[in-house]
């Protein structure tokens, strides 16, 4: 079975998110298709769109390595968060469907109900979920996919602490999804940005030690070349 590129890049961009290719290291094609059971093919797809998102730089005499942002470069990251999430709920008031709006909904629902709980680790879950559909439902696959990036990359150069009150955080999105229903671009615009300016100070850079990295190269899990990995 040959597995398609864009599984082999998701699997790769997400060991590095997760710290499992530590920055600056040198990513080798043998390696990279013997590590999640591909062929070479996919894996030089795979870093050449890794590449042009910004993960992964070529570099002479080396050859293909993980990127080293600079903390001025994540800190842009944030502050093109901050610009265009907002543009993103602003859009979505306009062009969202009904099943958009339901799913917000039912996430906002169940956020406040885990907010509620204490479940840190399903909150993680819930806020991607939420800011994805959100994006989705601004009808525009250029921004979403914009977005989408830009999150993946927060979470790379970012560890996000527990906000302060995760139950007030929830409510605040839902906040959102009402200006969404109602149509109300502006208000959703500004609930957004008064969401973001919340919760972007619980960010915080994330330094990566060798015993970390050790530590997440022994627990991860990695072969793509599975028949339940969607074409």
């Amino acid at each position: 079975m040959r597995v398609p590129a864009h599984s082999v890049c998701a699997a790769i961009r997400d060991d590095i998110v997760a710290g499992v290719h530590a920055r600056g290291s040198r990513l080798t094609e043998e390696l990279l298709a013997r590590r999640y059971g591909v062929s070479r093919v996919p894996v030089r797809e795979a870093l050449r769109t890794l590449e042009a998102e910004g993960f992964v730089v070529t570099r002479r005499h080396a050859g293909a390595c993980v990127a080293e942002p600079t903390e001025r470069e994540a800190a842009d990251l944030l502050e093109m968060s901050l610009l265009l999430e907002p543009l993103g709920a602003a859009r979505a008031a306009r062009r969202r469907t009904d099943a958009h709006l339901k799913v917000l909904r039912g996430l906002v629902r169940l956020g406040q109900q885990r907010a509620r709980g204490g479940s840190s680790d399903d909150l993680r879950s819930l806020t991607g979920w939420f800011h994805e559909t959100l994006a989705q439902a601004a009808g525009s696959p250029t921004l979403a996919s914009t977005l989408t990036g830009l999150r993946h990359k927060i979470a790379w150069m970012y560890a996000v602490e527990e906000a302060p009150d995760p139950v007030q955080t929830w409510a605040d999105r839902g906040l959102v999804v009402d200006a969404v229903a109602r149509g109300d671009g502006e208000r959703a615009r500004e609930a957004t940005a008064r969401l973001l300016e919340r919760t972007h100070p619980a960010h915080r850079l994330r330094p990566l030690s060798g015993a970390d990295l050790a530590e997440r190269v022994r627990t991860s899990k990695r072969p793509v070349n599975t028949p339940s990995m969607p074409a």
